[in-house]
This record gives structure tokens, sequence and C-alpha cells, in this order.
């Protein structure tokens, strides 16, 4: 094993892939038994495993600086190349799912491979090749837009996320310029996000077309493989939120209003908790690496040997700055079974969160990758990988001391507030991409005034203070799931529901709430959504009663520490 700034990138060959892709076919289909049958899979699987940590190192240098012209150049070669790989890749998969040992993989390796096999030749063609190709063009156009925002604040050039800080000043006036420098970057890249956006909706409604989907939400789902719940079940969902968290929230906003002392709640308010400042992390960058070091050693054994394989070989690029993509995630190097966390530090407590949320992703795929020999199967989809991420930060919380000192008691309760506080909001990019996609050729204004809709809906607290782009309904365009991963957000409040559910567990028994919450990281996705809920003794969040039990103690809690 390498550092990751040592790793080699060249371009793969994708000849020699689409020949050895070509030959595996043949020889599946000749196959005289499931011995020689396994040994086919599993030699495809490490050429795929190869191209994919090649394409995931691209990826990563690419996100670390947007302005780099030859990881560009890479990434988009490389979304080409794949997207020229449909017709050889769907090839392969009928080869599997068609062999007849069929049986005997789902006998050694559980029905879900198949499941996901399944799901992806109702969704890949080559007649969407065109398409695809187009969509990772304006994606990387979109990611580019963003990165290279910056404008001029009290004598220094912030980017989104140095403007974010700002906004967590104890200085309302210093808050209010902040919001509005931070609203009028948005608006001033705004149309070229509206016709990007636009763009994308068009051709991803025409791939659903052509693939003879009613609209691009019913392929959506296939591809998000939502092979348990429907869209109205993600309504129904939605509607347990309202009637539950809504009003919840509206009470913590309450608190919060008379934290601060101010006559209204304003956006530029809801990021300080505390009239005398939120809780900063103490220490520079590497620091923080340090003591988050010292706690996964504590907490478990797993724990501790996933970090220091991490800390080892520098698999992380934490620190913001100009040019870098926005955001945070975890990514996988599956040739040398690594993961890497990217993040934007901005000197705020969502630092912390950043080494506990992707380090829960990282350390899932760490134990996952060791302990599951089929690649497909070590993650799981987001909706079980959000469990990973958000139950971490909650487990975290006796470590928290390390990074906050004498400030910790405001970062535990203001964790909680942002926790619970997300909630609506997360639930509002959901519905507003169903509404985008039930009518795609809506216009940019169109758009924003269905956002602002939804967004008085689930988050009747928001209030703009008078800023028009904002009061018309343009905040949706901060979130670049929307841009990039369509569909990917509901997950996020499925799953903070369930780690509601650990944490409330954790308080009561620590030891059996971790044993639960590793069983479900080394179950990757073998399994099914709604089984791997049940190997990881969690309760369904779309029954009915599930969201008032998991979030009642939280609510609790808050009152308890905050409502004073």
């Amino acid at each position: 094993m390498i550092r990751f700034s040592e790793m080699p990138y060249e371009r793969p060959d994708m000849e020699k892939l689409r020949s050895a892709l070509e030959s595996a076919v043949k020889q599946l289909t000749n196959a005289k038994d499931y011995p020689e049958a396994r040994g086919i899979f599993f030699d495809v699987q490490e050429r795929k495993n190869e191209v994919s940590t090649l394409f995931s190192i691209a990826h990563v240098r690419n996100t670390m600086d947007m302005t780099d012209a030859y990881y560009d150049g890479e990434i988009r070669w490389l979304r080409e190349q794949m997207a020229r790989m449909t017709p050889l890749n769907i090839a392969w998969e009928k080869a599997l799912t068609e062999s007849p040992f069929r049986g005997d993989f789902e006998t050694e390796f559980g029905k879900q491979l198949f499941r996901l096999l399944d799901a992806e030749l109702l969704t890949e063609d080559e007649r969407i090749i065109p398409e695809i190709i187009r969509e990772g063009e304006l994606t990387q156009q979109y990611s580019k837009t963003a990165a290279q925002a910056s404008v001029d604040f009290r004598g220094g050039q912030c980017n989104f996320y140095g403007l974010l800080k700002h906004m967590e000043s104890t200085d309302r006036e210093e808050r209010k310029e902040a919001f509005r420098a931070w609203a009028a970057l948005y608006e001033k890249i705004s149309p070229e996000l509206d016709e990007q956006y636009s763009e994308l909706v068009r051709i991803r409604s025409e791939m659903a077309r052509k693939m003879g989907f009613p609209g691009y939400t019913e392929m959506a789902y296939i591809c998000r493989n939502r092979f348990d719940y429907t869209k109205e079940d993600a309504a129904a969902f939605r509607e347990q939120i309202r009637q539950i968290v809504t009003p919840a929230v509206a009470e913590v906003r309450e608190m919060q209003r008379k934290h601060l002392g101010v006559d209204r709640l304003c956006f530029y308010d809801e990021a300080l908790k505390f009239a005398d400042g939120n809780a900063l992390p103490i220490g520079t960058t590497d620091e923080l690496i340090g003591k988050a070091q010292k706690m996964y050693r504590e907490m478990s054994p797993e724990t501790g040997e996933f970090f220091d394989f991490m800390k080892e070989y520098r698999l992380f690029d934490l620190e913001t700055r100009p040019g870098k993509h926005m955001g945070g995630y975890m990514t996988r190097f599956p040739a040398y079974q690594a993961p890497f966390i990217f993040s934007n530090f901005n000197g705020t407590d969502a630092d912390a969160d950043v080494l506990t949320h992707e380090a829960g992703h990282a350390f899932q795929g760490y134990v996952a990758m060791r302990g599951i020999p089929v690649s497909r199967l070590s993650g799981s989809t987001s909706e079980i990988n959000e469990i990973h991420s958000m139950t971490m930060e909650h487990f975290a919380y006796p470590w928290m001391d390390l990074f906050f000192g004498n400030k910790t008691e405001e970062y535990l309760t203001s964790h909680l507030i942002g926790a619970l506080c997300s909630i609506p909001y997360l639930v509002s990019v959901d519905e507003f991409q169903h509404r985008v996609y039930d009518a795609p050729d809506m216009s940019a204004m169109e758009r924003r005034a269905v956002w602002r809709e939804i967004e008085k809906k689930y988050m009747p607290w928001r209030d703009y203070d008078g800023n028009e782009f904002l009061e018309e309904g343009g905040f949706w365009m901060q979130k670049q799931h929307i841009f990039l991963y369509p569909f990917y957000y509901i997950e996020y409040a499925l799953a903070q529901i369930c780690a509601f559910q650990y944490y409330g567990r954790m308080k009561e028994d620590r030891k059996a709430a971790w044993e639960d919450y590793l069983r479900l990281c080394r179950a990757g996705g073998t399994k099914g959504y709604f089984e791997l809920l049940e190997i990881g003794n969690l309760m369904n969040p779309f029954r009915e009663g599930t969201v008032q039990r998991s979030v009642e103690h939280v609510l609790q809690e808050i009152r308890e520490r905050y409502g004073k």
C-alpha cells in the first residue's frame, strides 16, 4: 500500500478491457461448471476494479482542483469511454443473468447481486450513449461553475464555504452581509446554473423516453435501486415529516430566536445556535486528524485499525481552497481496498462533522471491502450508506471534548439541533425533484416558484429578510445533488431517522447499539434495503409511527439542553 499522493495514474487501456470482456462473455456462455464460471466472474471483477481505481484517482484529483486542465480532460475522456462500453457491459450482464449457474452464484453470494444486474439491464442501452456523454459534460460544467465562484468579502476572496463561516459570526451585521454576498454570488451564476439544469432535465427525460419509461422519475428509481419502495411511499414519508418533524423544528427555531435575542429569526441567523458563538474545533487540520485517531482507537478495535490506515496513507483532502469542488464525499480505490475522504474544512464545527460523517462511510467501506468478496456488494444503496455515516456522528459524542474543549456541550446541542432541523429541508429537495421531472418543460422561473412553494410547506419559518433572489425561489441552486445525483436526497432523511434510533439505543446500551451498527456495516450491500434494516435491528422509516418514535427522544433532549 502507498500514500494517495503516490498512487500512479495513467489512462486505462480500454481496448484491452473491451477485448477481455468480449472473451469473458464467450467463456461464461460456454462454461462447463460453476467453478469455471466463478473464476471468469472474478477475473472480470479484478479488471474492472483496476479501471474503477484509476477513474477514482482521476476523479479525486480533478475535484481537488477543478481548474487543473489535465484531470479535467481525463475525467471527460473516462466518462465518454465508460459510456461507449455500454454494449459490452450489457452483453456481460446478460451472460451473467442468463447463465445456467445463476442459482449457484445466488446460493453463494445471495440474490441481491442479480437484483442489481437485472435493474441495470432495464436502464442501460446503447441508444442513450449520446445522452449519457452529454450529461457527463454538463455535470462537469456545473462543478466548474460552482467551484470557481468567489467574491471579495471584507478584503479577501471567499468561495461559498468561506462565506458560510461568516454566517456563523456573533455579529449580526456580519452575518447579514455574508448572507447577501452568498445570495448575490448564486444570483450571479444563476443564468449558467439554470441553463445547465434545464438541459440536464431535458436529457434525462429523453433517456427515459428512449428506454420506454413514463418519465425520468420511474427510470431514476430503478437507477437508484429502489426496489423496496415507490414514489407513493416517498410521498407518504414526506407527509410524516411534515406532520411530525416540521412542528418540532418550528419549536426549536423559536427556542433559537430567544437564545439569540432577535425579534425574528432570519436565514442568516439559523447557523448560529448560541449568542456568544458556536463551538469551534480547536487545532490545525493535522491536529484534528490526530484527535480523530485517538477517538477511533478508543471507540473500538475495528475503528482504530481503520483510522490508523487512513492516516498512515494520507487518504484525505480536507481543507477548502479556491477552485476546489464543493462539498464532501467518500470514494473508494478498490484495487487498494482503500477509502478516501474529501472535504472543505472552513474552521466551523462542520469540520468535526466531516471527520465523523465521511469517516462513517469510509469505515464501512474499509471493513466491507475486506470481508465481502464481490466488490459490487461491499457498498449498499444510499438509504443504508447514509445510516453508516450519520450514526457515526452520534457514536462520536463521547470524544467531542477532544475537539471542542469547554464548548463541548454547546457542540453536542448544536449537532442535535442541526440533525433534527435538516430533515424538512431534505424532504423538500426530494419533493422538488419529483415536481421538476413530472413537468420537465417548466421554465427556470417556474422551477423557482415550485421550490418556494415547497419550502413554505416544510419550512414555514424560513425568512430571507426580503432578499429578492431567494424569495422568488433561488435557494434550490445551492444543492449540488440536484445537478449531479438526481433523486439522491430523501436517503439522508430516511437514514437520519434510523441514526436517531441508534442514538436512542446508545443512551441505554451503547455496546448493543454498536454491535447492531457494526453488523450493518459488515453486511455491505449483500441484501436489500428492508432486509438490511432488519440486520441492523432498525425500524422501517416508512411504517406509520416510526418517525414519531425515532425523533421524540431527540426533541426532548433538545428541550432539556436548549429550551431553558
